[in-house]
Parts: C-alpha cells; structure tokens; sequence
C-alpha cells in the first residue's frame, strides 16, 4: 500500500476539454443581448466623435496620456482630479458587491470579458466544428485533411477577433482614425503594434484554451464571492427535494412535482444541465466554486420538463433559505423580499451615496484651474513712496476648447473691498488674463498696500484673489499679505 504522504494533493488540475452543447431559452437569448451590446460598446465607442474645439481632440472617450487626461464625451478629467477615477472605481467594486449579494454571480456569468469572449470564440468553434457531439468526434479522430481545415479555419478566426480586440484597445488611448492610417502605413509608435499583439495573444489564449481555467484559477473573484453571498442569495440551484431519486419516466406518470407519497423524482438523469455548461460541472451536486451562474443549465432543464410534461424550475434561481422552506412544503420568499434587505440596501446607499457626490462634484467644479503662490525672498518690498509691495505668481489654466479672458480682484478674507490696496499683473493688458484653450498661463501679480495703510502696518493680512471669466464662473483662493510692522 502506497504511503498518501507520497502523493501530496494537486493545486492544479490538467485542463480537461468542454464542448458545450447549444442552450436554447430566455437566458441564451439574454446573454445574446447582453453579448452583442457588450462587443458592441466595445468596438465602436473609439470610433464615436465628439467635437470640443480646434485645439482639443474630437474623440467622445480618449485616455490621452501624452497630456495626462480622460475624456469622456463632454466630461474632462485633469490629473490633479483623479479623485474622479478614483470615486468610479469604489463604485464598481461596491456595484460588484451589490450584484452579488443579490444575485450572486451574475457578473460573471453575464458581463465578465472573460465569459463574453469566451462565449463569441465557443460559438464560432461550434459554427464551423458542429455541435457537442461533432466536436468530440473530431477531438477523438486522427489528424486528417478534415480536421487540419476546420482547426486551421478556427484558430485563424479566432486571431482575427483577438486582432479586433487588441486593435480597438489602442484606438481609446489616441485618436483612432489617425493611428489606423498609422497602423494600416506601417508608421504606428512601436508601442502601438507591440500592445496589438500582446493583446492579441492573449484574447486567442484566454478565449480559446485556457477558458474556464481563467475562472478557476486566475480569477480571485470565485473566491471573494463567498463572503458577499448568503442563504438569500439568489443563485442557480437544483431542487434535490424534487429532482431525486432520478430515473427514467413515462409521460404522464407521477412524479414529486405532482406530490404523490413515494413518487419518483423529476429528474430523468438526461444530463443536459452538464452537457451545456461551459464550466462543465454538475448543478445537481450543489453550490460550486466553477458555477458562474449563467443559468444555461436552466434553459436546458426547462426544455426537458416541457418535454415530459413537468413543471418547470428543477434547475432555478433561488435562494438556499427557500430550497430549505419548499423542502417542507413551504413557498419561498418574493423576489422583492430576497433583493431589498438590509446588506443590500447599505451597499445600494454607499453607491448611489458615492454617485451622488461625484456628480455634485463634477457640476460644481471650475471651468478653470487656480494657483497662486507668494514670493518668499524678499516677503515684500518697501517703494520709495513708503507704500508695501508683495508679489506672487499665479498660475491659471483653461479647461475649456476655447481662448477665454480672466478678471482677478481682490478681497478681504470676508469678501470685501480693501481700502488703499492697488493690483497690478505683469503682461495683462486692461487688467484682463487672455489664455489660449486648452493651456495655463503663468504670470506675476503685485499687489502694492499705500504707506500708512492697515495692510502695511499689519505684519501679515489674510486676502482673497478671485478669478472670473467671461462665463460668469469663478475661482477663489487664500493668500497671505505680508507688510512691514
């Protein structure tokens, strides 16, 4: 007898090949839609334009790195403002939350790349392999003419979906038309063509071999998963309580659905649930790390009851608080009950909390951006007439896709007029800032207090330099005045 000792548990398990069978239903029919308007978003948004001004780029979403900001659509996102970026990411993992406390994996099983491309690169395998049953036979036969073709005609398919998801990636970080005249010349940044083909590689890999495997083990979310569920979770589950003991059955014959004492289950052991998961597990053996709860098993379950005329729901979305309540002969709760509980509605209040912040944010923020900083050597400047002088360079940056002209005043730090306070800006004709679109302006400003003033009797005054443009907005910023007592 072998020592166990000798043969230490796997943490990994050889990839075994899954050939899912079609799944007709409301879920395939769903992650149809779900898939076209993912791909869709995908590929296109590069491509949609958004006009903002000769000096700014027309493109509606864009991750300019060169001058270190996002645009989205008619929202633009500085550096110094990454708090946004920030905010959206909290709310997606909040959102993931969310989602999984209600309805479990619903993410992965609908909305995940992974599971998306995943998806596209099984059904072209299936348009020109066949169906489950062809695929295996093709697996299992010798390499000849026939199977050479329809490998070589896949896998060149799927590169040129991984080409198209490598190319649209580099589209959203310059603008697209340009670089694909650039890629198409041959005059593309290397960076450019060595991301296409990083990107490329690994949608052809990820998609079409490693799969489920992506899911199992390089995915933390499977994990993560176990503590945002609960028993009113709702997830796919198999009614044991009424699919056992399996067997075959006649049409019309009894079974537990139609509640007689000691009557056969409703589960004919057909395994089409298994047939047509793409993780290839078993739901009838209970909750299960592989299961993304995309709920094609469902379908293929409802088309076998409808077929020997049963009940459908064996295979359902459910709760495990209601599998136990119909074990003994109770109903479970509503849809409603399951989804407005306490976990979730505090995960729904942090979100929309978030959400609701990030927007006042973003409708209040400044057209411009302020910055002004005093000089430190010397503090001030005593002139020949007695009068104090301090200076300060002001930086001020328009947002805008348009030249805009700037006003700056001076108040006291309750907003009023300081008597005997002049303001004077280096190169600004008529008192007024001009600062071409899209660009900062640095600039001096002296602000003289006449002899005999409070403002140059006083060792150090608080002041506000207000900044308009010709919009109406306004930025204000505290500095210090420092006079000669």
């Amino acid at each position: 007898m072998s020592n166990p000792e000798s043969h230490p548990p796997q943490l990994y398990a050889a990839r075994e090949p899954i050939f899912p069978r079609a799944a007709h239903g409301r879920f395939r029919r769903l992650k149809w839609i779900i898939m076209g308007i993912a791909l869709a978003v995908y590929y296109v948004t590069p491509w949609i334009r958004w006009d903002r001004g000769a000096a700014m780029p027309d493109q509606a979403v864009l991750v300019d790195l060169a001058n270190r900001r996002f645009f989205f659509f008619w929202i633009e996102i500085w550096p110094h403002e990454f708090y946004f970026v920030a905010g959206l990411l909290v709310m997606a993992g909040l959102g993931l939350f969310l989602f999984t406390s209600a309805l479990g994996r619903v993410w992965c099983g609908y909305a995940c790349p992974q599971t998306v491309w995943t998806d596209l690169f099984t059904h072209v395998e299936r348009w020109i392999e066949g169906d489950r049953n062809a695929q295996i036979r093709l697996y299992r036969s010798a390499w000849d003419a026939r199977k050479i073709r329809l490998r070589l005609t896949k896998w060149a398919l799927w590169l040129v979906i991984g080409l198209a998801t490598g190319g649209a990636w580099v589209f959203y970080y310059t603008d697209a038309p340009t670089l694909m005249g650039n890629l198409l010349r041959g005059e593309a940044h290397p960076v450019a063509y060595s991301t296409i083909i990083i990107m490329t590689l690994t949608t052809f890999v990820f998609g079409g071999f490693m799969r489920e495997q992506i899911c199992i083990y390089a995915c933390p979310w499977p994990r993560i998963q176990g503590a945002m569920m609960d028993e009113d979770t709702l997830t796919v589950a198999y009614r044991e309580w009424r699919g056992e003991a399996r067997g075959k059955i006649r049409r019309g014959e009894p079974t537990k659905s139609d509640q007689p004492p000691g009557a056969k289950g409703d589960c004919i052991d057909c395994f089409a649930c298994v047939n047509v998961c793409p993780m290839g597990i078993d739901i009838r053996d209970g909750q299960q790390l592989e299961c993304i709860t995309c709920a094609l098993c469902i379908d293929a379950c409802d088309e076998i009851m409808d077929r020997i005329g049963k009940p459908r729901g064996l295979i359902d979305y459910m709760a495990l608080k209601d599998e136990t309540a119909e074990r003994t002969g109770q109903e479970g709760d509503s849809l409603i009950r399951h989804v407005l509980r306490p976990r979730t509605l505090l995960y729904f209040t942090l979100w929309s909390g978030i959400g609701v912040v990030l927007l006042l944010a973003l409708l209040m923020r400044a057209p411009f951006d302020l910055n002004v900083t005093p000089e430190r050597n010397p503090l001030f400047v005593t002139l020949s007439d007695g009068a104090i002088r301090n200076i300060y360079a002001l930086r001020l940056r328009n947002k805008q896709g348009e030249e805009m002209a700037y006003t700056v005043a001076v108040t006291d730090d309750r907003g009023g007029a300081i008597p005997g306070l002049t303001l004077g800006i280096e190169g600004a004709a008529g008192g007024r800032i001009a600062v071409p679109p899209d660009a900062t302006a640095s600039l001096r400003i002296y602000l003289t207090a006449g002899p005999g003033t409070p403002l140059s009797r006083a060792d150090s005054s608080d002041l506000r330099l207000v900044v308009r443009d010709a919009g109406g907005a306004q930025a204000t910023v505290g500095t210090v005045f420092h006079g000669k007592d």
